[in-house]
């Protein structure tokens, strides 16, 4: 019997040794795109929309942003784009679409995709520059402070964006009542 049992439990240690490299392959591909971002302190973020209208986080501080970093040639941008549609629906957004044509192309493609969340146009690249983002999409989670207090780098479910801006609003509703909650990811020591 010990002599059946082997070979069952080498392709178990062989599936468990797969399933942990396949983990350390993505965390390692995660953390290497994402070094460099920004974090602490959201950098300055300020544009026109598509739409005409000024944007700046500076004004929707008080609340929890979602910024989020895309392209219109980027294919996960376009499987995630549903997601922040939703989220945009019930919290504040700032979308930055980067080196993705001039303004009428973007807009075009916002029409054609049956999308209206705010959108600031990054033709250089330097907003992103700016945010140290290297890939895209990422999205950073700015508390109502203006401390970026998560980054996600890659494609991110509405469940897990609204988790985090609901994770940043009640670390700020503890900080506000004297309690020291555990640090959120992303944010210094």
């Amino acid at each position: 019997m010990a002599e059946t049992e082997r070979p069952g439990r080498r392709r178990w240690l062989r599936r468990t040794a797969e399933i942990g490299f396949l983990v350390a392959l993505v965390l390692g591909a995660r953390a290497y795109v994402s070094r460099g971002a920004a974090t602490g302190p959201a950098p300055a973020l300020e544009g026109v929309a598509l739409n005409g209208s000024r944007v700046s986080l500076s004004s929707l501080l008080g609340r929890p942003v979602l910024v989020h970093f895309w392209a219109t040639w980027c294919p996960v941008c376009r499987l995630e784009e549903a997601n922040i549609q939703a989220v945009s629906r019930h919290h504040a957004v700032i979308t930055v679409a980067t080196r993705s044509g001039d303004a009428t192309e973007l807009g075009e493609y916002m029409e054609e995709r049956g999308l209206d969340f705010p959108v600031v146009l990054d033709e250089s690249g330097f907003l992103a520059t700016r945010y140290g983002v290297r890939g895209v999409p990422v999205s950073f989670i700015v508390d109502a402070g203006g401390q970026i207090r998560f980054v996600e780098v890659g494609y991110t479910t509405e469940l897990g964006l609204r988790a985090r801006l609901w994770w940043s609003t009640l670390h700020l509703l503890l900080q506000r009542n004297g309690e020291n909650p555990a640090p959120l990811q992303g944010q210094g020591t």
